[in-house]
Order: C-alpha cells, then structure tokens, then sequence
C-alpha cells in the first residue's frame, strides 16, 4: 500500500504539485548536506584563517571531480529501479536495489584508493599555491576516507527516490548536518586541530548518514527490502545500469576536469583570489542546490512515467519543471546579487577577499538562469535511460568550451572578469544546443521503441 501511494504521488495528479512535493525535500536534503562544506568553509575561515580557507577551497573542485564520477556511474541504478517502479515490477526493483547496494561499496573502495595516492599529485598539477598545499594535502586525504560512507548514502538516497520517498533522505540529512556541525566545534574549535578537524567531522557525519540510510533500506517493505545476502552484481543488470551511469559519470568527470582548470587559474591570481572565489561557490550554493534539485526530481519523474508509460505527462513535466526552475532560480539570484557583500561577511572578514568575491558574484550570478534547460533536459533524457545526448551536449558545449576559453582568452587577457565570463557565455551554448535537440530530435519515440514499449498514441 506505501509503495503504490509512493508511485500514484508521481505518476498521477497535477503535475506541478507532485513535482514540487517530490522537489522540496530534496532540496531541503541537499541543503543540508551544502551544510557540511560551508559549516567547514565558515568555522576554518574564522578561527584557522584564510589561508586554511584557500586550502579547503583549492580541494573543491578536485573531491567533486574524485565523487562526480562515480555518483554519477550509480545513478544508471536509480534510474532503471525508477522504471521498474513505475511499471510495478517488484523483481525488478528489488534486483535493481541489491545490485545499486553492491555498486556502491565497489565504488566506495575505488574513491577511496583514488583520492588518496593520485589527489596529492593532482593538487600540484591544479598549481594550488605553496602556502596551503600542505594543509589541502592532510585534508583530502582524511576526507577521502569517508569515501565508502558518502557512497552507500547517496547510492540508498538515490534509491529511496526513485521509489517516491524523497523525505526520508532529507531527513537523515539533517540529523547528520548538525552531527557534522557538533563535530567541528569540537575538533576545529575545542581541540583545535585546524584543517584535519573539519575533514575528521565531515568523515564522522557521512558514517552516521550511511547507517541511517541502511536502516530504513531494512525497513522497506518486504517485496523490495534489503537484504544483505542478496547485495551482488547482476550482470544483465549491471550493464544496463552502466548503460545509463557510464555517459553520466563521464559527464561529471569532464565537466570537473574542466572545473580543476578553472580552479588552475583562479589559483595563479594567488590567495585572496582563491578565498574570494570559495567564498563565492558557497555563497551561491543554494542556487545549485535548486538546480540539482530540479535535476533529480524531473529524472525520478520522468523515469517513473516512463516505466508507466504516460508519454504525454512526461512532456508537460519538462516545460512545467523549465519554467518553475527558471522563476526561482531568476528570483535567488536577484537576491545574492543585492546582498553580496553582507552574505560574504560571513564567510571572510578580510575586505579583500570581499572585494573580489563581490565582482565574481556580479559577473555570473545574474545569469545562473541560463543553466536551468540543460538541468531539466538532461535529466527528461536520463530519466528514460538516454544519457549518451546529454553527455555529448554537456562535455562539449560546456566543458571543452570551457578548456578552450581558458588556454585562449584567460591566457591572453589573464583577468579575473574573463575568467568569470567562461560561465554564462557556456551556459548559454549548452541551453540553445539542448533546446534544439529537444524540439527536433526523435529521442523518446526511439527510447519507446528500443525498450520495446508501446508508441505513442
């Protein structure tokens, strides 16, 4: 009976509603989980300094490339669950979860290794300045510990939505937010550990989110529950979950490499530029949290749809979400733009770095809208298990683009505005090309045909 209210909240009912109740939980469970970098950013800015502050912002994009990849590769599981769940195949969800399960832990393990024999090397190849080198090395290898944690969560969150229960992960988020805020008081504040504190509190708070996360994968209801003796590596399962996960991963893969050089050259303008420009990233996080939630919600709408075969909403859903996304993200952006110089306070006292993060923010948030059609198309695509389209979009008109911008006009005119700039002039490329695929290309019907469904009518 919860399973298939779960589903009717989603494929069935208005959709703008059923969207947004599906939306806000995520975006409150991705808030919170924003919270455990930026009470890091915020705690080691005010009481380590901002050198210690450039050191966790020089790290960002590197542990979002080291993640990226493999989040990425694991939502090929919550993809393909989403359809199995749409179309009321209990074996098939349950094959899908104990699959998902065993993917993360091998995951888990590959981050592991990754991040902590290659990150060290990396962070001298992204020319991270001397003075915080040592301190970014200590904390990525402490975070990267984590790695298996931080997998097993995302890997049952992204479960649990994909079977409608989007609250549930919110709520372990932020019982593990303020275990992550307890936590860095105690080892930045109280014992004074600096860097290695803060990433020592966020390690402690993704253990506690994979032990809640497993918990309520135990309690599901028995047609679908976890259970440990089951967790193995389907093959026909697992290719068709790379099928999907595999062009996603690379997507992310490629658009943090392309990040790792944008870091590259916020790193040469020196410390208060890379303090500004992490105070900027944390500054502006809500946005990306709205877009990523957007993101999940119209992939899971989509993939249930899909699997329920209700083509037709599936359709409305993408300019319904567009437009929704598109109203708030404008909305947030007016308001960060307003009050830059008072939300950066937060973060910094030195008026430097204030300075510097309020030009940053004034030349690209007031075109963060722009990126709200690739959010929504990619995930319509992903959704019904395309995601070589999306990939291919993403990786060239935002990525190599980007890679291109840099070794050209950054290196010519070497200024922070033109290495701004790179953000919207992308975003505005990627949109006009996904608008374009969307509204001339035959996508779905060959999505329809390739699962062997029945066509549209």
């Amino acid at each position: 009976m919860q399973r298939k209210a779960a589903a009717a909240q989603i494929t069935e009912g208005v959709i703008w509603k059923q969207l947004l109740i599906f939306f806000f939980p995520i975006l409150l469970g991705t808030f919170f989980q924003q919270m455990y970098n930026t009470v890091d950013t915020i705690i080691v800015g005010r009481f380590v300094g901002t050198q210690a502050l450039a050191a966790v912002g020089a790290t960002s994009a590197l542990i979002n490339l080291m993640n990226g990849f493999f989040v990425g590769l694991s939502t090929g599981a919550t993809v393909l669950l989403s359809q199995f769940f749409g179309a009321n195949d209990r074996r098939g969800v349950s094959s899908a979860l104990h699959t998902g399960a065993g993917l993360s832990l091998v995951l888990g393990l590959l981050i592991l290794v990754l991040g902590t024999t290659a990150g060290p090397r990396l962070l001298r190849l992204m020319k991270t300045p001397e003075a915080c080198m040592e301190d970014a090395v200590l904390y990525i290898r402490i975070l990267f510990t984590g790695s298996v944690a931080s997998m097993i969560y995302n890997m049952g969150a992204g479960i649990l939505r994909a079977m409608g229960d989007s609250k549930r992960p919110m709520i372990f988020l932020v019982i593990t937010c303020f275990v992550n805020i307890l936590m860095d008081l105690l080892c930045v504040v109280v014992l004074k550990l600096g860097v290695a504190g803060a990433a020592i509190a966020t390690v402690l708070s993704q253990a506690v989110s994979a032990v809640l996360v497993t918990a309520a994968l135990l309690r599901l209801p028995e047609d679908v529950r976890l259970r440990f003796r089951k967790i193995r590596l389907d093959p026909g399962l697992l290719r068709r979950i790379l099928y999907v996960g595999v062009p996603a991963g690379l997507q992310f893969i490629t658009f943090d490499l392309a990040n790792i050089l944008i870091q590259s050259g916020i790193n040469s303008f020196g410390d208060i530029t890379v303090a500004a420009w992490t105070a900027y990233v944390k500054t502006d996080a809500l946005t990306w949290m709205i877009s990523g939630a957007f993101g999940v919600s119209i992939t899971t709408f989509v993939g249930q749809n899909f699997g329920a075969q209700k083509y037709a909403r599936i359709r409305q859903s993408v300019w319904v979400c567009l437009g929704m996304s598109v109203a708030l993200i404008g909305t947030l952006s007016a308001l960060v733009l307003t009050f830059r110089e008072f939300i950066l306070g937060i973060y910094t006292t030195d008026p430097e770095v204030i300075r510097v993060g309020a030009m940053v923010i004034a030349w690209i948030v007031p075109f963060n809208f722009l990126f709200m059609p690739v959010e929504v198309f990619a995930g319509t695509m992903r959704g019904t298990g395309y995601s070589l389209m999306p990939t291919a979009i993403t990786c060239v008109c935002v990525c190599l683009f980007r890679v291109v911008w840099i070794f050209t006009l950054v290196s010519r005119f070497h200024t922070v505005h033109m290495l701004a700039l790179c953000y919207p002039v992308s975003w505005l490329l990627a949109s006009l090309v996904f608008f374009i695929a969307y509204l001339r290309g035959s996508w779905l019907t060959k999505r329809i045909a390739a699962c062997g469904m029945e066509p549209e009518k």
